[in-house]
């Protein structure tokens, strides 16, 4: 079961996301918060799998109160939701350490399918909206890490390979390897460099200039 918290100030768009989401057989909605400072309390408190998280809210926003959900070291994957298609809020808030975004008015079906994908660490759902997004909103690059040295010339191309918004299937066909073995580099190369999902990858890779 994947336990999600919704996180919203208008009570009527949370009345909607709960009943769409407690439709399903493997997905309950397990809180509700008002603001973002509610949001990490009740993060903290009820341990969801998945927080959607509106960005603009009164006391704390989505991006504040996602850095601080991050930094709090919880395991939880936050999603946030906004108004408008690659709104550079959205961006900032991938740079806090949120794992996805959707539009507030995706298809229930994009809604569920991105609630799942996130929490099984597969594929990104808009992989290349994402990837597109920061490049639009990009900032100076920071220098690369001592970690990324760490990376075996392999994990480092599957890096750019992700960042670049390809599958685990489209890097399996460039690399001439399995799946399997595409999935366990990610899983190390993520390892490495500290990074909770695909998405963080992308954002790191964009950060330090790599792509």
């Amino acid at each position: 079961m994947i336990r999600v918290l919704l996180v919203d100030d208008q009570a009527l768009f949370r009345s909607g996301m709960r009943m769409l989401v407690d439709s399903q057989r493997d997905l309950e909605v397990v809180g509700e918060a008002g603001d973002g400072r509610e949001a990490v309390r009740e993060t903290l408190r009820l341990r969801p799998d998945i927080v959607l998280m509106d960005v603009r809210m009164p006391v704390l926003d989505g991006i504040d109160a996602t850095a601080e959900i991050v930094a709090a070291g919880s395991e939880a994957r936050v999603v946030v939701l906004t108004t408008f298609d690659l709104d550079e809020a959205v961006a900032r808030a991938l740079r806090a350490g949120a794992s996805g975004f959707l539009l507030k008015d995706a298809d229930p079906e994009l809604v569920l399918a991105t609630i799942r994908a996130v929490q099984g660490g597969g594929e990104v759902v808009a992989a290349s909206a994402t990837r597109q997004l920061l490049a639009r909103h990009a900032e100076a690059p920071a220098a690369p890490p001592a970690a990324l040295a760490t990376l075996t010339p392999r994990e480092h191309e599957i890096l750019l390979q992700v960042a670049r918004g390809l599958s685990n299937a489209e890097i399996a066909r460039s690399e001439f390897v399995s799946e399997t073995t595409v999935k366990t580099h990610v899983s190390r190369m993520l390892q490495k460099l500290e990074l909770r999902d695909r998405v963080q990858a992308v954002v790191f890779a964009h950060a330090h200039g790599l792509v």
